[in-house]
């Protein structure tokens, strides 16, 4: 099964993501540590979401590496 089939997003935070975690502790009241239980996220993410405005969080590489061998 694929981690999007588990409802896991790959390399970024979606919308929807925020705002659960952002619904979770500002409306529920649930603590960090909760949240990250739930959502199958770290601390340091779930931290992020709450401090920041941001609606979408997004990595992207600046240059792609050159193979090893």
């Amino acid at each position: 099964m694929a981690p999007t089939e588990l409802g896991a997003e790959v390399g970024m935070l979606v919308v929807e993501t925020v705002a659960k975690v952002r619904r979770a502790y500002f409306v529920q009241g649930k603590s960090i540590k909760a949240i990250c239980r739930e959502l199958n996220l770290s601390r340091k993410v779930v931290r992020k979401v709450i401090r920041s405005e941001a609606t979408e969080f997004h990595y992207e590489r600046e240059t792609q590496p050159l193979p090893q061998l």
